[in-house]
């Protein structure tokens, strides 16, 4: 990806990881960026590099615009090492006494990751750095979504340097929200739902603070996938309503099976929450990606989860979703468990316990059932879902 201008002596020196698949866990279907940002004037600031490997393309993209060695600031928003990773590199290349800026965390984690006695600014926040014509406000933004995360705002072309905020994990040809249009709002979801999910209530607390700063952003341009400059206010009021949790009339049934039996019951609820008129879908756990059923966990009211009983325990592609839900936190859910079972059946408790435990209200005693389900089973099951989704349209407000 060739550097991209966008604005008067901005540009976007990054690069597209186009072959990426797995993000330590999350499925990158289309890949992913590493934005990295370029301010020229009278002095020149870098804000943020790459992955290690792509390194060197990074500092191609920066010399068709400038020599690297007349950047006067590099500033790290973020250390985890897909935006720190191509740090070693460009600091050689840029020059070891130059005045690397970041927060006192981030200061912390940089001397741990690289070991090298870099010339470090840790800053205040707040703290303002002119680079002659233009102003860069640095502000703290703890837990978003590591303790050293910051937030860089370029004061006079009114564009926040978000880092993993805001951002998306997608590789394309495009480089702003108008480019690629409505397509691109999945992509942001997924992203919030895997890797901000946790950070919801500092995410509202943090909009409120900008909010009485009284920040205008003409862009507002994250360290992954697209530059938002037609509406920063549209990926904003995204964030406040995911944060919020507000629960939609819906519910997904995630399970995995052996033989087909957990499977059939699966179904039955779905029929039985559609009987109820709650949007209602099942999730092969072995079929989807845990981040895109994530992502489904977001809006769902309902979370209605089964696995066969494997050696006395959970099946482990169950056992692995519930953990990686509970990491995550997801509030004002409703939740049920079942399962089949050969001769010992102890998943439907081990589940309940693990819904509990993410703080999702058990609801129902949930169903059972010892080998191929019956006649009976699958009607319990079907009841199980009009229960559930009875409850879901009486709360979907909460």
């Amino acid at each position: 990806m060739k550097p991209a201008q966008i604005t008067k002596d901005v540009y976007d020196v990054g690069v597209n990881d186009w072959n990426i698949r797995d993000f330590h866990g999350y499925s990158v279907d289309f890949g992913t960026s590493y934005n990295a940002f370029l301010i020229v004037d009278k002095k020149i600031a870098l804000i943020d590099t790459v992955k290690a490997e792509f390194a060197d393309q990074l500092i191609e993209n920066i010399s068709e615009i400038i020599d690297p060695k007349k950047i006067d600031y590099v500033i790290s928003n973020h250390t985890e090492m897909d935006h720190s990773g191509g740090l070693p590199r460009v600091m050689h290349k840029v020059g070891e006494d130059k005045p690397l800026y970041c927060s006192k965390m981030g200061q912390k984690n940089l001397s741990r990751h690289f070991r090298q006695k870099w010339h470090y600014h840790p800053v205040e926040n707040g703290e303002e750095l002119s680079l002659g014509n233009k102003t860069l406000t640095f502000l703290e933004t703890r837990m978003l979504h590591w303790p050293d995360s910051m937030f860089t705002y370029l004061k006079e072309d009114k564009i926040l340097f978000s880092s993993d905020a805001f951002g998306q994990h997608y590789a394309g040809t495009e480089k702003f929200d108008d480019a690629i249009g409505h397509i691109i709002m999945p992509h942001a979801k997924k992203y919030f739902a895997n890797i901000l999910l946790l950070y919801a209530p500092l995410i509202l607390k943090l909009v409120e603070h900008i909010a009485n700063l009284k920040l205008e952003f003409n862009m507002i341009c994250p360290d992954h996938g697209m530059l938002w400059r037609k509406d920063p206010g549209k990926i904003i009021n995204a964030y406040i309503e995911w944060s919020s949790q507000k629960a939609k009339n819906k519910a997904i049934v995630i399970y995995d099976t052996m033989w087909h039996s957990t499977e059939k019951m699966a179904d039955a609820i779905i029929a039985g929450l559609v009987e109820q008129g709650v949007e209602a879908r099942p999730y092969h756990l072995r079929k989807w990606n845990r981040s895109d059923i994530m992502t489904q966990v977001l809006e769902a009211k309902g979370i209605i989860v089964g696995s066969p009983t494997l050696n006395n325990g959970l099946f482990p592609t169950v056992s692995d979703f519930l953990t990686y839900m509970k990491g995550l936190k997801p509030k004002n859910k409703i939740g049920a468990a079942f399962g089949s079972y050969g001769w010992s059946g102890e998943s439907v408790n081990l589940i309940k316990n693990e819904l509990e435990s993410t703080n999702i209200e058990i609801v129902d005693p949930g169903v059972r059932f010892q080998y191929v389900p019956d006649n009976d089973c699958i009607q319990a099951c079907i009841e199980m879902g009009k229960r559930i989704g009875k409850l879901i349209n009486e709360n979907t407000s909460c």
